[in-house]
């Protein structure tokens, strides 16, 4: 069985793909896990390059237009990978099957259906550039800025598309090192160019924004080159190229559910940040340098909680049903470990986080970043385990479930953050406050639905 769950490689150094199927299940998930971890944590410094730079040098309101279009970027970001994410645990399940037909059409299907979804995202968020941003309420004394970034980043979608497509592609067969390798060499390229172009050539929140755009591109065509190169199975020959409509059925449903799951988290997001905007530039400045430190923090238990699904997915298609069932209780207990020491370091040093990104005379927006990142920063098991949760999920052919907790968690944290900030008493706290609240929730509802169905989930496994 091994040898047919895996593609074949015409290199001479006969290397092949990762298979999770067998093998110590820790240390396997472990090693895995950890380049998509360090990918993603690189990934951040896109932004974060961003946001230091343009904290430091070009002042609170370029800072708050820099942080508030991140807010925007993710959301369409997620839209992408959240097909990329679909398509993928599609990958994972046909390759821990060792079904190498259906993978490859699986393959062409996804890569036309996500491609002009990525043309269509580009174009419409440019004609409607002006009505977004008037629907995030940005401030007037900021408008000129965040348009400008925005003009620019936008030319980053479709290599955006090219990065996470190809990277979950070859994550799914059990390459998880490669992206790493790509993701390393845009974000040092990004972080020379914000210098170059924000402190020599003085282009203000607009070198920023190409910085970004070119580092993208770097990523992006650098991987699907590579991926063409290094794996022959993943080039199309003519007979490849047939939009098979059950193969065409499976991956816009599994893709569209996760698409759904991850871009209706970032709108709540998104109209989290058009409430924090409403509070003034000084809350936009914190919460700009907050969420990127947030985001630091958590990332490694998001990656990993997609290291987790496709381990979860391989060995699923595989029915490997012990495999699946250590599995859970491994990530459970690292996830666990994992939270609650990056809990205790975030709310010590929540200070001197922020001084990374604002000045030390900026004592105000220091003060109201530093009661966000404590507030958030003890409760990281609840969004650690609603990653899991999320991952497992999407691996059992259940990704619908994954879309009713993305619901729940983000509803509960919309509705909230609004109630309680317009109470004079809780203020910009209760947006705080109800971010938590809903990751709870939504845990509590995911593993109760585990233990109702945990054995028909299990039952299909063969």
């Amino acid at each position: 069985m091994q040898d047919k769950s895996v593609l074949e490689i015409s290199q001479e150094d006969g290397r092949r793909p990762r298979s999770l199927v067998t093998g110590n299940i820790s240390l396997g998930m472990l090693r895995f896990a950890v380049p998509m971890i360090l990918g993603n944590l690189l990934q951040q410094f896109y932004n974060i390059a961003d946001t230091l730079i343009v904290g430091q040098f070009l002042g609170a309101d370029a800072l708050a237009a820099v942080g508030s279009a991140y807010a925007l970027m993710i959301f369409l970001t997620s839209v992408l990978l959240g097909l990329c994410m679909g398509s993928g645990a599609i990958f994972s399940l046909q390759y821990g099957a060792g079904n190498k037909k259906a993978l490859k059409r699986s393959i062409y299907v996804s890569l036309v259906f996500i491609g002009l979804v990525a043309l269509f995202l580009n174009i419409s968020v440019f004609v409607w550039i002006d009505p977004i941003l008037q629907w995030l309420r940005v401030p007037v004394e900021v408008y000129p800025l965040i348009h400008d970034y925005l003009w620019v980043i936008f030319w980053g979608i479709g290599f955006t598309f090219l990065y996470n497509y190809y990277a979950s592609l070859l994550r799914a067969i059990g390459d998880s090192v490669s992206p790493l390798w790509f993701l390393a060499i845009a974000v040092v390229l990004n972080i020379v160019l914000d210098l170059v172009f924000i402190l020599w050539l003085d282009w203000g929140v607009r070198g920023a924004a190409w910085a970004t755009v070119i580092a993208q591109a770097v990523s992006g065509i650098g991987l699907c080159v590579y991926s063409l190169w290094r794996y022959p199975d993943f080039r199309f020959r003519f007979e490849d190229m047939c939009l098979e409509w059950t193969t065409v059925k499976e991956i816009v449903a599994y893709s569209s559910l996760t698409c759904v799951q991850q871009s209706v988290m970032n709108f709540g997001i998104l109209m989290v940040q058009g409430l924090v905007n409403s509070f003034g530039t000084t809350v936009m400045a914190a919460f700009a340098a907050a969420v990127k430190i947030d985001s630091f923090a958590y990332m490694p238990v998001q990656d990993f909680g997609n290291a987790f699904s496709t381990f979860i997915a391989q060995n699923f298609g595989a029915g490997c049903r012990e495999r699946v069932r250590k599995g859970i209780r491994v990530a459970f207990l690292a996830t666990t470990l994992f939270c609650i020491f990056v809990s205790v370091l975030v709310f010590v040093f929540a200070r001197s986080l922020m001084l990374i990104f604002v000045p030390v005379h900026e004592t105000e927006i220091i003060s109201v970043g530093v009661g966000y990142l404590r507030i958030e920063g003890i409760f990281y098991c609840g969004i650690g385990y609603l990653f899991l949760l999320y991952g497992f999920y999407r691996a059992v052919r259940r990704p619908g479930m994954s879309v009713v907790l993305t619901f729940l968690s983000l509803g509960t944290r919309v509705i909230l953050a609004y109630v309680l900030a317009a109470i004079p008493f809780w203020g910009v706290l209760g947006i705080w406050w109800a971010i938590p609240i809903g990751w709870f929730l939504a845990d509590v509802a995911g593993y109760w639905y585990y233990c109702k169905r945990k054995e028909k989930i299990f039952s299909v496994m063969g």
